[in-house]
């Protein structure tokens, strides 16, 4: 049976009597990885501070295995609380080695069974070999797990990430989110991520909280996230997307101005209830034989795939994925056809 590893009641966090985080609740059992995913500014990273013990709460109560670490008017000392930090500027000493940077956390532990562990844990990060460098001989990737290896050296109950990979780019931070993620889960370890970068996210965690002012508005799988989201904020702030308006014409049947959508699930808004339906590049495939057309007005290209913004004969315009080698000259007409198979509805603004 799964133990629960982390556990927020109803927290709120202030900065100078303004409110950061307003009644958050979160659990996270032991050995998961699960990341708080927002823009700027919604309070993730309080969040971390206060499960980190660096932020008292105004309200509700922190536990740490069963243990409560905070509450309002007492907070248990960051050093006490069994964890492990990695941060986004990696903090590793100068004057260090490697070796001595990972082994910084082993005070009291004898030579050699301090040497094994760090040895041990280099190797588990890739690192096998670079004991005897120093910070500023390494690359920002390797300074990344020179911290991560840091981090898991005491063996913490949880670990806490406050944007690990936005110093690096790109390929780096995607490839480095799936090393780490593979590290953490052979140690077993539970963590959890801050980051506003989606990728990172999904790559890493097993489930995200994605986070808009101080509030949880959904707790979910990476692909529930994407093809489920609970509400207009989440639809907009994962992956890509256009909202085309649409007139519910059945419980789980649309009508847009590129026809008639079949969804998996039902709407309870009533016949004619107006609405705006999401679709995704994916939701918009390529078909040469469809009567319809739509006009290539952008193209991106992402090396398999072509990210198209195509304009509809009706004047709305929606996004959709070709394979590369079909490569349309912009302002050339091609044939897409609707293929929905997560279709995600939402009641049309009274402006719209």
């Amino acid at each position: 049976m799964l133990t629960e590893l982390l556990t927020l009641v109803d927290v709120d966090c202030r900065y100078d009597g303004r409110p950061a985080v307003d009644g958050l609740a979160m659990h996270v059992t032991e050995g998961n990885l699960v990341s708080l995913l927002g823009p700027s500014g919604c309070g993730k990273t309080t969040v971390l501070r206060a499960i980190a013990g660096f932020h008292p709460l105004a309200a509700g109560k922190i536990l740490i295995s069963g243990r409560e670490v905070s509450r309002p008017g007492f907070t248990l000392a960051p050093e006490k609380r069994r964890l492990g930090m990695v941060f986004q500027d990696y903090a590793l000493f100068p004057h260090l080695d490697v070796a001595d940077n990972v082994g910084f956390g082993l005070r009291g532990t004898g030579n050699s069974e301090k040497r094994t562990a760090i040895m041990d844990l280099l190797d588990r990060v890739g690192l096998g070999g670079m004991e005897k460098r120093y910070p500023h001989e390494l690359s920002g990737g390797q300074q990344q797990r020179v911290a991560l290896a840091r981090a898991l050296a005491p063996k913490p109950d949880l670990i806490l990430m406050d944007e690990p990979f936005s110093d690096l780019d790109i390929e780096l931070r995607e490839r480095l989110s799936v090393e780490v993620r593979d590290v953490l889960k052979q140690q077993g370890t539970t963590a959890v991520l801050v980051t506003h970068d989606q990728n990172e996210a999904f790559a890493l965690a097993d489930k995200v909280g994605v986070m808009h002012e101080g509030r949880i508005l959904q707790w979910d799988t990476p692909y529930n996230l994407y093809h489920e989201p609970a509400c207009r904020f989440v639809a907009d702030f994962i992956g890509q997307g256009v909202f085309l308006t649409g007139t519910l014409i059945a419980p789980d049947t649309v009508q847009t101005e590129i026809g008639v959508c079949k969804g998996n699930r039902a709407y309870p808004w009533g016949a004619d209830a107006p609405i705006e339906v999401l679709f995704r590049p994916d939701d918009i495939v390529p078909d040469p034989d469809s009567p319809l057309r739509a006009k290539v007005t952008q193209k991106a290209f992402k090396g398999a795939e072509i990210l198209y913004t195509l304009l509809l004969p009706s004047g709305g315009q929606v996004l959709s994925l070709f394979p590369s080698h079909a490569d349309a000259p912009m302002g050339t007409k091609v044939g897409i056809r609707v293929q929905p198979d997560h279709l995600v509805v939402f009641p049309r603004p009274a402006s719209s």
